[in-house]
C-alpha cells in the first residue's frame, strides 16, 4: 500500500484499510506456512495491540518459520534466541566491551533489538535471564551500564514452551507470565495440511515478498488505538476477570476451590486492547462482545493459578474459563451511532 492509497481522504474507513493491509500480510505468510490460522490471527492481534505472545506447542510445528516469515512480510528484523541453562542476561540485552585498540568501552547491543524476537524454550533459562526480559517487554527499552536504549518499533516478543519435556526447565515467574498478553496453544496439523507441508518443503523455496513496512505497522498501531470500545464491553471484561478472583459472586461457588489466584488487571486491559485489534482485523472500527469472547481463553489461560485440588482432578484452565463465560452475562451489542459514515453530496 503506497502513501497515496494510505491517505485516500477523510471519508476512508481506517478499519477497512487496516483489515485490507493485514489480510495481504496474512496471505503472504500463508504462502509459506500451512494451517495455523488461529496462531496467525493472534500474531496479528498482538502486533496491532502491541502485546506479546506465549506459544505452547511440541517441536516441529513451524513456530520459528512463522515468525521469520512475518518479519519478512513487514520488512522487519527478526532474531531468535535459544534459551539454555547457561544463558546470561548480557547474551540477551547486550553488554559493554573494552577495545584495546581505542582503549575505550563500547556498547554491544544484544539480540533483543529486533522487531520480532523469538525466545525459544524460554523456560530453559534461569530466573535472572527471564527477569532481564521483563524490562524489555514492559518498557520496550534496555539499560546497559546506566545508559538506556530503545528497542525498535514495532516490537513483539514471542516465547515458546515445550509442553512434553520438563527436564532441565525453570518455571516462569508469575510476574513475567503476566507480561504476555496471550498464550496460544499450537496443535498438530490436519492430514491434508501435513500433505501440503511436505509438498512445500520438498519443492522450490518460496520467496516472501514485503507487502508493508514497519513504519506502516506503527501507524496501524496508532490507528487501532482510536477504535471505539463501548463502556459495556469494558464492564464485561471487568466481570470476566473478577470471576477468576471471586467465582462465588457469579454463582460459581463450587469452582472457587479450584482457583488459587485469579487474573490481574493486565488481563482486563489485554481483553479490551486485543478485542479492539481483532475488530480492526475484521474490518470494524468498533469492538463487539464477540471480539472479547473470542480472546478470553487466550488472555486468561496462563494467568490462572490452579489449586492442587484442580490439578488432582485433571481440570484445565480452559474448563474453568468455559464455566466463567457461561456465568457472566454478555452485554447487548453496542449501538452503531458512533460509526462514521461518509457525508452525502
Amino acid at each position: 500500500m503506497n502513501p497515496s492509497e494510505w491517505n485516500r481522504g477523510a471519508h476512508a474507513d481506517p478499519s477497512q484499510d487496516t483489515a485490507a493491509l493485514m489480510e495481504r500480510v496474512l496471505y503472504e505468510v500463508k504462502r509459506v506456512v500451512v494451517g495455523q490460522d488461529h496462531f496467525l490471527e493472534r500474531m496479528l492481534v498482538a502486533i496491532l495491540a502491541q502485546g506479546h505472545l506465549l506459544i505452547e506447542g511440541v517441536p516441529g510445528l513451524a513456530k520459528t518459520l512463522t515468525v521469520n516469515t512475518l518479519a519478512k512480510a513487514i520488512r522487519g528484523s527478526f532474531k531468535r534466541i535459544q534459551f539454555t541453562p547457561d544463558l546470561l542476561p548480557a547474551d540477551l540485552v547486550g553488554t559493554r566491551m573494552y577495545s584495546q585498540k581505542t582503549s575505550e568501552f563500547s556498547t554491544v547491543l544484544g539480540p533483543v533489538f529486533a522487531n520480532l524476537l523469538l525466545a525459544d524454550e524460554i523456560n530453559r533459562a534461569p530466573a535472572k535471564v527471564q527477569s532481564a526480559l521483563l524490562e524489555v517487554m514492559q518498557e520496550r527499552q534496555v539499560t546497559i551500564a546506566g545508559e538506556t536504549h530503545q528497542v525498535p518499533t514495532p516490537f513483539l516478543v514471542m516465547a515458546t514452551q515445550n509442553p512434553i519435556e520438563t527436564e532441565g526447565t525453570y518455571p516462569l515467574p508469575e510476574a513475567q507470565v503476566d507480561r504476555f498478553m496471550m498464550k496460544v496453544l499450537v496443535g498438530y496439523p490436519q492430514e491434508d495440511e501435513e500433505f501440503v507441508i511436505v509438498q512445500r518443503v520438498i519443492g522450490q523455496a518460496i520467496e516472501v515478498a514485503a507487502v508493508t513496512s514497519t513504519e506502516q505497522i506503527a501507524q496501524l498501531q496508532k490507528t487501532c488505538r482510536q477504535g471505539y470500545v463501548d463502556p459495556s464491553l469494558i464492564q464485561f471484561a471487568v466481570k470476566l476477570v473478577s470471576a477468576t478472583r471471586h467465582p462465588e459472586r457469579f454463582g460459581l461457588a463450587d469452582w472457587s476451590r479450584f482457583i488459587t489466584f485469579g487474573a490481574s488487571p493486565r488481563a482486563t486491559i489485554g481483553l479490551i486492547e486485543g478485542a479492539r485489534a481483532l475488530a480492526f482485523l475484521r474490518g470494524r472500527s468498533y469492538a463487539l462482545p464477540q471480539d472479547v469472547i473470542d480472546l478470553v481463553p487466550d488472555v486468561l489461560r496462563h494467568r490462572l493459578v490452579l489449586s492442587y485440588e484442580a490439578l488432582s482432578e485433571g481440570l484445565t484452565p480452559e474448563a474453568i474459563i468455559a464455566q466463567i463465560l457461561q456465568a457472566v452475562p454478555v452485554p447487548d451489542k453496542p449501538l452503531d451511532s458512533h460509526v462514521r459514515t461518509a457525508p452525502t453530496a
